[in-house]
Protein backbone atom coordinates (compact mmCIF):
# COMPACT_ATOMS: atom_id res chain seq x y z
CA UNK A 1 0.00 0.00 0.00
CA UNK A 2 1.43 3.33 -1.08
CA UNK A 3 1.19 5.80 1.77
CA UNK A 4 0.20 9.39 1.08
CA UNK A 5 1.49 12.13 3.35
CA UNK A 6 -1.11 14.90 3.81
CA UNK A 7 0.15 16.53 7.01
CA UNK A 8 2.53 19.20 5.71
CA UNK A 9 1.36 21.80 8.25
CA UNK A 10 2.72 19.55 11.00
CA UNK A 11 6.08 19.11 9.29
CA UNK A 12 7.36 18.86 5.74
CA UNK A 13 9.65 16.37 4.01
CA UNK A 14 13.26 17.53 3.91
CA UNK A 15 14.10 19.24 0.63
CA UNK A 16 17.05 17.82 -1.36
CA UNK A 17 18.66 21.27 -1.31
CA UNK A 18 18.50 21.34 2.49
CA UNK A 19 19.88 17.82 2.79
CA UNK A 20 22.82 18.65 0.50
CA UNK A 21 23.63 21.84 2.41
CA UNK A 22 23.52 19.98 5.73
CA UNK A 23 25.76 17.16 4.51
CA UNK A 24 28.30 19.72 3.33
CA UNK A 25 28.12 21.56 6.66
CA UNK A 26 28.81 18.32 8.54
CA UNK A 27 32.39 18.42 7.29
CA UNK A 28 33.06 21.80 8.91
CA UNK A 29 35.06 21.42 12.09
CA UNK A 30 35.22 25.02 13.26
CA UNK A 31 33.16 26.89 15.84
CA UNK A 32 31.52 29.97 14.24
CA UNK A 33 32.83 32.09 17.13
CA UNK A 34 36.45 31.12 16.50
CA UNK A 35 38.66 33.55 14.60
CA UNK A 36 40.83 31.00 12.80
CA UNK A 37 40.18 29.77 9.26
CA UNK A 38 38.04 26.83 10.37
CA UNK A 39 35.89 29.07 12.54
CA UNK A 40 35.54 31.64 9.77
CA UNK A 41 34.37 28.90 7.37
CA UNK A 42 31.64 27.86 9.78
CA UNK A 43 30.68 31.49 10.36
CA UNK A 44 30.40 32.02 6.62
CA UNK A 45 27.86 29.19 6.37
CA UNK A 46 25.77 30.76 9.15
CA UNK A 47 25.83 34.20 7.56
CA UNK A 48 25.05 32.84 4.09
CA UNK A 49 21.97 31.11 5.51
CA UNK A 50 20.96 34.25 7.39
CA UNK A 51 21.05 36.18 4.11
CA UNK A 52 19.16 33.43 2.24
CA UNK A 53 16.36 33.43 4.82
CA UNK A 54 16.19 37.23 5.01
CA UNK A 55 15.85 37.48 1.24
CA UNK A 56 13.18 34.76 1.05
CA UNK A 57 11.25 36.36 3.93
CA UNK A 58 11.49 39.90 2.56
CA UNK A 59 13.50 40.94 5.61
CA UNK A 60 16.64 42.47 4.13
CA UNK A 61 17.98 44.99 6.64
CA UNK A 62 16.19 43.35 9.57
CA UNK A 63 17.84 41.34 12.34
CA UNK A 64 17.46 37.57 12.26
CA UNK A 65 18.19 35.63 15.44
CA UNK A 66 18.57 31.86 15.09
CA UNK A 67 16.79 29.76 17.72
CA UNK A 68 15.97 26.09 18.25
CA UNK A 69 12.59 26.62 16.57
CA UNK A 70 9.56 28.89 16.48
CA UNK A 71 8.63 27.85 20.02
CA UNK A 72 11.85 29.31 21.40
CA UNK A 73 11.45 32.33 19.12
CA UNK A 74 8.01 32.91 20.68
CA UNK A 75 9.48 32.78 24.17
CA UNK A 76 12.27 35.17 23.19
CA UNK A 77 9.80 37.64 21.69
CA UNK A 78 7.03 37.44 24.30
CA UNK A 79 8.41 36.48 27.72
CA UNK A 80 8.06 39.24 30.30
CA UNK A 81 5.89 41.43 28.08
CA UNK A 82 2.24 42.46 28.44
CA UNK A 83 1.05 41.04 25.12
CA UNK A 84 -2.49 40.09 24.12
CA UNK A 85 -3.47 37.20 21.85
CA UNK A 86 -6.52 35.19 20.76
CA UNK A 87 -7.47 31.56 21.29
CA UNK A 88 -6.54 30.66 17.69
CA UNK A 89 -2.82 31.18 18.28
CA UNK A 90 -0.37 28.29 18.58
CA UNK A 91 0.15 27.06 22.13
CA UNK A 92 3.75 28.33 22.01
CA UNK A 93 2.35 31.87 21.70
CA UNK A 94 -0.60 31.43 24.06
CA UNK A 95 1.80 30.31 26.80
CA UNK A 96 3.28 33.81 27.00
CA UNK A 97 0.33 36.09 26.19
CA UNK A 98 -2.98 37.13 27.70
CA UNK A 99 -5.72 35.39 25.77
CA UNK A 100 -8.34 38.11 25.44
CA UNK A 101 -8.54 39.13 21.75
CA UNK A 102 -11.84 38.31 20.08
CA UNK A 103 -12.22 36.07 17.02
CA UNK A 104 -15.02 36.36 14.47
CA UNK A 105 -16.98 33.48 12.96
CA UNK A 106 -14.79 33.94 9.88
CA UNK A 107 -11.65 33.38 11.95
CA UNK A 108 -10.49 37.01 11.93
CA UNK A 109 -8.97 38.57 15.06
CA UNK A 110 -9.93 42.02 16.34
CA UNK A 111 -6.85 43.95 17.52
CA UNK A 112 -7.64 47.15 19.49
CA UNK A 113 -3.99 47.86 20.35
CA UNK A 114 -1.53 46.36 17.83
CA UNK A 115 1.54 47.49 19.77
CA UNK A 116 0.53 45.19 22.62
CA UNK A 117 -0.71 42.23 20.56
CA UNK A 118 0.42 39.17 18.66
CA UNK A 119 -1.53 37.79 15.69
CA UNK A 120 -0.57 34.83 13.52
CA UNK A 121 -0.25 35.44 9.79
CA UNK A 122 -1.98 32.15 8.91
CA UNK A 123 -3.67 29.56 11.09
CA UNK A 124 -2.12 26.11 11.05
CA UNK A 125 -5.46 24.34 11.48
CA UNK A 126 -7.86 26.23 9.21
CA UNK A 127 -5.35 27.93 6.93
CA UNK A 128 -7.24 31.22 7.34
CA UNK A 129 -5.02 34.23 6.67
CA UNK A 130 -5.10 37.29 8.91
CA UNK A 131 -4.73 40.94 8.00
CA UNK A 132 -1.74 42.15 10.02
CA UNK A 133 -2.39 45.61 11.51
CA UNK A 134 0.35 48.21 11.27
CA UNK A 135 2.47 48.42 14.40
CA UNK A 136 1.74 44.86 15.54
CA UNK A 137 4.19 43.69 18.20
CA UNK A 138 4.65 40.09 17.00
CA UNK A 139 3.31 37.84 14.26
CA UNK A 140 3.67 34.08 13.99
CA UNK A 141 4.56 33.61 10.31
CA UNK A 142 5.53 29.95 10.72
CA UNK A 143 2.79 28.49 8.51
CA UNK A 144 2.69 31.28 5.93
CA UNK A 145 6.42 31.50 5.21
CA UNK A 146 7.20 29.41 2.17
CA UNK A 147 3.56 28.83 1.15
CA UNK A 148 2.61 32.35 0.11
CA UNK A 149 4.48 35.59 -0.67
CA UNK A 150 5.58 37.23 2.57
CA UNK A 151 7.57 40.42 3.04
CA UNK A 152 8.47 41.17 6.64
CA UNK A 153 9.61 44.68 5.77
CA UNK A 154 6.11 45.51 4.49
CA UNK A 155 3.80 43.56 6.80
CA UNK A 156 3.87 46.10 9.63
CA UNK A 157 4.96 43.83 12.50
CA UNK A 158 7.86 44.53 14.83
CA UNK A 159 8.85 40.86 15.11
CA UNK A 160 8.04 37.56 13.38
CA UNK A 161 8.46 33.89 14.25
CA UNK A 162 9.58 31.39 11.59
CA UNK A 163 10.63 27.74 11.51
CA UNK A 164 12.65 25.62 9.06
CA UNK A 165 10.70 22.38 9.14
CA UNK A 166 7.51 24.00 7.85
CA UNK A 167 9.11 24.77 4.47
CA UNK A 168 11.31 21.75 3.79
CA UNK A 169 14.13 22.44 6.20
CA UNK A 170 15.28 20.39 9.20
CA UNK A 171 13.51 20.18 12.54
CA UNK A 172 15.07 21.93 15.52
CA UNK A 173 15.99 25.25 13.93
CA UNK A 174 13.99 28.46 13.66
CA UNK A 175 14.42 32.18 13.94
CA UNK A 176 13.05 35.39 15.35
CA UNK A 177 13.03 38.21 12.80
CA UNK A 178 12.89 41.73 14.18
CA UNK A 179 13.22 45.26 12.98
CA UNK A 180 16.78 46.44 13.37
CA UNK A 181 17.40 48.24 16.65
CA UNK A 182 14.54 46.54 18.51
CA UNK A 183 15.33 46.22 22.21
CA UNK A 184 15.14 42.53 23.10
CA UNK A 185 16.58 41.13 26.35
CA UNK A 186 18.25 37.73 25.98
CA UNK A 187 16.52 34.71 27.51
CA UNK A 188 19.57 32.45 27.10
CA UNK A 189 22.73 34.16 28.29
CA UNK A 190 26.33 33.09 28.01
CA UNK A 191 28.71 33.61 25.12
CA UNK A 192 26.78 36.42 23.48
CA UNK A 193 26.12 34.72 20.14
CA UNK A 194 23.40 36.01 17.80
CA UNK A 195 24.13 39.66 18.54
CA UNK A 196 23.87 38.95 22.25
CA UNK A 197 20.23 37.95 21.97
CA UNK A 198 20.59 34.16 22.07
CA UNK A 199 23.75 32.63 23.47
CA UNK A 200 24.98 29.15 22.61
CA UNK A 201 27.08 27.75 19.80
CA UNK A 202 25.10 28.01 16.58
CA UNK A 203 23.54 24.89 15.06
CA UNK A 204 25.58 25.23 11.87
CA UNK A 205 24.18 22.10 10.21
CA UNK A 206 20.55 23.03 10.91
CA UNK A 207 21.13 26.64 9.92
CA UNK A 208 22.66 25.58 6.60
CA UNK A 209 19.60 23.44 5.90
CA UNK A 210 17.25 26.27 6.87
CA UNK A 211 18.94 28.68 4.48
CA UNK A 212 18.89 26.27 1.56
CA UNK A 213 15.25 25.34 2.21
CA UNK A 214 14.17 29.00 2.38
CA UNK A 215 15.90 29.75 -0.90
CA UNK A 216 14.27 26.74 -2.57
CA UNK A 217 10.87 27.68 -1.14
CA UNK A 218 11.18 31.15 -2.64
CA UNK A 219 11.88 29.58 -6.04
CA UNK A 220 8.78 27.42 -5.71
CA UNK A 221 6.66 30.48 -5.03
CA UNK A 222 8.09 32.30 -8.04
CA UNK A 223 7.47 29.23 -10.23
CA UNK A 224 3.79 29.00 -9.26
CA UNK A 225 4.11 25.68 -7.41
CA UNK A 226 1.65 26.68 -4.69
CA UNK A 227 -0.94 27.79 -7.21
CA UNK A 228 -0.95 24.19 -8.47
CA UNK A 229 -1.25 22.95 -4.88
CA UNK A 230 -4.25 25.24 -4.34
CA UNK A 231 -5.97 23.71 -7.37
CA UNK A 232 -5.45 20.23 -5.90
CA UNK A 233 -6.82 21.40 -2.55
CA UNK A 234 -9.92 22.69 -4.34
CA UNK A 235 -10.32 19.42 -6.27
CA UNK A 236 -10.22 17.54 -2.97
CA UNK A 237 -12.63 19.93 -1.27
CA UNK A 238 -15.11 19.71 -4.14
CA UNK A 239 -14.90 15.91 -4.22
CA UNK A 240 -15.57 15.63 -0.50
CA UNK A 241 -18.34 18.20 -0.53
CA UNK A 242 -20.09 16.40 -3.40
CA UNK A 243 -20.10 13.14 -1.46
CA UNK A 244 -21.25 14.23 1.98
CA UNK A 245 -24.12 16.29 3.36
CA UNK A 246 -23.22 16.50 7.03
CA UNK A 247 -19.67 17.84 6.81
CA UNK A 248 -18.75 21.47 7.48
CA UNK A 249 -15.85 22.98 5.53
CA UNK A 250 -14.16 25.58 7.71
CA UNK A 251 -12.94 28.79 6.08
CA UNK A 252 -14.15 27.76 2.63
CA UNK A 253 -15.03 31.33 1.65
CA UNK A 254 -12.04 32.92 3.39
CA UNK A 255 -8.54 33.64 2.16
CA UNK A 256 -6.58 30.52 3.13
CA UNK A 257 -3.20 28.93 2.74
CA UNK A 258 -3.15 27.20 -0.65
CA UNK A 259 -2.57 23.74 0.81
CA UNK A 260 -4.92 23.63 3.81
CA UNK A 261 -8.35 22.05 4.15
CA UNK A 262 -10.14 21.81 7.51
CA UNK A 263 -13.50 20.07 7.79
CA UNK A 264 -15.68 18.68 10.55
CA UNK A 265 -18.33 15.95 10.62
CA UNK A 266 -20.24 16.46 13.90
CA UNK A 267 -20.35 13.26 15.93
CA UNK A 268 -17.39 11.62 14.19
CA UNK A 269 -14.37 12.37 16.37
CA UNK A 270 -11.34 13.80 14.66
CA UNK A 271 -8.88 11.40 16.26
CA UNK A 272 -11.02 8.47 15.09
CA UNK A 273 -10.85 9.75 11.53
CA UNK A 274 -7.09 10.17 11.79
CA UNK A 275 -6.65 6.56 12.94
CA UNK A 276 -8.98 5.20 10.27
CA UNK A 277 -7.24 7.11 7.50
CA UNK A 278 -3.84 6.10 8.82
CA UNK A 279 -4.84 2.45 8.49
CA UNK A 280 -5.95 3.26 4.93
CA UNK A 281 -2.53 4.72 4.12
CA UNK A 282 -3.08 8.46 4.60
CA UNK A 283 -1.40 10.78 7.13
CA UNK A 284 -3.63 13.65 8.28
CA UNK A 285 -4.17 15.56 11.54
CA UNK A 286 -7.04 15.94 13.95
CA UNK A 287 -8.43 19.34 14.76
CA UNK A 288 -8.44 18.36 18.42
CA UNK A 289 -5.47 17.76 20.68
CA UNK A 290 -4.69 15.34 23.49
CA UNK A 291 -3.18 16.38 26.77
CA UNK A 292 -2.37 13.74 29.35
CA UNK A 293 -4.74 11.38 27.54
CA UNK A 294 -7.68 13.77 27.84
CA UNK A 295 -9.23 14.84 24.54
CA UNK A 296 -10.27 18.45 24.22
CA UNK A 297 -12.06 20.24 21.40
CA UNK A 298 -10.12 22.50 19.08
CA UNK A 299 -9.67 25.92 20.67
CA UNK A 300 -9.44 27.39 17.17
CA UNK A 301 -12.90 26.22 16.15
CA UNK A 302 -14.52 26.96 19.51
CA UNK A 303 -13.11 30.50 19.33
CA UNK A 304 -14.79 30.83 15.92
CA UNK A 305 -18.12 29.87 17.50
CA UNK A 306 -18.40 26.19 16.64
CA UNK A 307 -19.93 23.96 19.32
CA UNK A 308 -17.84 21.45 21.25
CA UNK A 309 -19.04 18.42 19.29
CA UNK A 310 -18.18 20.02 15.95
CA UNK A 311 -14.84 21.31 17.21
CA UNK A 312 -13.91 17.82 18.41
CA UNK A 313 -14.84 16.34 15.02
CA UNK A 314 -12.51 18.38 12.84
CA UNK A 315 -9.61 17.10 10.78
CA UNK A 316 -6.98 18.92 8.76
CA UNK A 317 -5.57 17.84 5.43
CA UNK A 318 -2.49 19.79 4.34
CA UNK A 319 -0.91 19.20 0.94
CA UNK A 320 2.62 19.73 -0.33
CA UNK A 321 4.37 20.36 -3.64
CA UNK A 322 4.79 16.61 -4.21
CA UNK A 323 1.07 15.86 -3.71
CA UNK A 324 -0.63 14.62 -6.88
CA UNK A 325 -4.20 14.64 -8.16
CA UNK A 326 -4.21 10.87 -7.80
CA UNK A 327 -3.29 11.29 -4.13
CA UNK A 328 -6.17 13.64 -3.33
CA UNK A 329 -8.74 11.63 -5.31
CA UNK A 330 -7.64 8.43 -3.58
CA UNK A 331 -7.99 10.18 -0.24
CA UNK A 332 -11.45 11.50 -1.12
CA UNK A 333 -12.61 8.03 -2.12
CA UNK A 334 -11.23 6.42 1.05
CA UNK A 335 -12.57 9.12 3.39
CA UNK A 336 -16.04 9.12 1.84
CA UNK A 337 -16.19 5.35 2.24
CA UNK A 338 -15.39 5.73 5.96
CA UNK A 339 -17.85 8.60 6.31
CA UNK A 340 -20.62 6.49 4.74
CA UNK A 341 -19.95 3.72 7.26
CA UNK A 342 -19.99 6.26 10.09
CA UNK A 343 -23.39 7.55 9.01
CA UNK A 344 -24.71 3.98 8.80
CA UNK A 345 -23.55 3.26 12.37
CA UNK A 346 -24.99 6.53 13.66
CA UNK A 347 -28.39 5.96 12.02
Amino acid sequence: MKRVYLDHNATTPLRPEARDAMITAMDLVGNPSSVHAEGRAAKAVVEKARAQIATAFGADGADLVFTSGATEAAALALAGRNIQCSAIEHDAVRAWAQENLQVSAEGQVTVPDPACATVQLANSETGIIQTIPSGLAVTDATQAFGKRPVAFNWMGAQMALISAHKLGGPKGIGALVLKRGTDLPAQIKGGGQEMGRRSGTENVIGIAGFGAAAEAAARDLADGVWEKVAKLRNILENALEAGTKSTIFVGKDQARLPNTLCFATPGWKGETQVMQMDLSGFAISAGSACSSGKVRASSVLTAMGYDEQTAASAVRVSLGPETTEEDVLRFAEAWLEKEKKHRARAA
